[in-house]
């Protein structure tokens, strides 16, 4: 997609707002409209709403997401918020529109680096999941004290870095590595069969289908945003996702939807593996699932080029 100064001023808006109301909110928003994003294209319907809104300048996560995640580092860093990893917290409410327009800049910041990744790496890889990735490396250089990886507690050290405890935790209820294995595997059937039969109503749709699951998964975590103990399973519904539509092309719908068990399961594991590396001993969010997202469909668009 051309550069578009339009897109740009709108971005700066969406990172703006993202700030505002925080970057988990404004994921969830992601997630509701993804879902009416699908119902429209199936339904037929003219307007983009998955391309312009869920994943676009409004609500794209790159943009409005990221936004969110500056912003609360930038916020930490001036002393108005007490963790620089919360997500959950509208920004609006330390009253400071420079924190805001922090995230407007990194809203617009997300949209140069998409559009860039996109000229070469459009067909391979994930290339928002990617640029939510590279947008949180710079906040947390820029921003954050704990260096890249973190910077482990004399605790956490004696445990090792790989093993969550008190403070340094991503998601409790599913840093067990076999309770995200089983939880990848559920969410993978599921998400694997909502691609199986979206497709079939035809190709033009099928596009749409490969991310109802991660939309479902992302409208979800209102239920995390406000408290309740549900596990974080976008990472693992969109690659499962891919996964059956770049490997199970052609197949029996059986071993499409195995496929994307695997694929659910992959994409838990490089999710909590990268909560481990980046997050949970670092003073900013570097997202897991933004990592798996791009990792595990890298690797399951090569094998489907690949795969004769």
């Amino acid at each position: 997609m051309d550069f578009s100064l339009l897109l740009l001023i709108a971005a700066f808006g969406g990172g703006l707002f993202g700030a505002a109301i925080g970057g988990l909110p404004a994921f969830i928003f992601t997630g509701f409209l993804v879902i009416a994003g699908v119902a429209t294209a199936i339904a037929g319907g003219e307007y983009d709403i998955i391309g312009n809104v869920a994943f676009g300048p409004v609500f794209g996560p790159h943009i409005s997401f990221a936004g969110g995640v500056a912003a609360a580092a930038f916020a930490k860093r001036r002393g108005l918020l007490e963790n620089g990893k919360d997500i959950t917290a509208g920004l609006a409410g330390v009253n400071s529109p420079a924190v805001l327009l922090v995230g407007g800049a990194f809203g617009a910041l997300g949209y140069l680096i998409a559009s860039f990744l996109n000229i070469f790496l459009t067909g391979y890889t994930d290339t928002i999941a990617l640029t939510v990735f590279i947008s949180a490396v710079i906040v947390r250089l820029v921003f954050g004290n704990s260096g890249l990886f973190g910077s482990l507690e004399p605790a956490a050290r004696q445990r090792g870095r790989f093993n969550p405890g008190e403070e340094q935790v991503w998601v409790p209820q599913q840093e067990a590595w076999g309770q995200a294995a089983v939880i990848g595997a559920g969410v993978g059937a599921i998400s694997g069969f909502m691609y199986i039969t979206v497709a079939a109503v035809g190709a033009d749709v099928a596009p749409a289908g490969q991310v109802l699951g991660f939309g479902i998964a992302a409208a979800s975590l209102i239920f995390l945003q406000f408290g309740a103990t549900i596990p974080v399973t976008h990472h693992m519904a969109l690659p499962a996702a891919v996964a059956a539509a770049n490997l199970g092309a052609g197949a029996s719908d059986a071993l499409a939807i195995v496929i994307a068990v695997i694929g659910g399961v992959a994409g838990a594991i490089v999710g909590e593996f990268a909560s481990r590396l980046f997050l949970i001993h670092g003073d900013t969010h570097i997202d897991p699932p933004a990592i798996a997202i791009f990792v595990m469909t890298t690797v399951f668009i090569l094998l489907g080029l690949a795969v004769p």
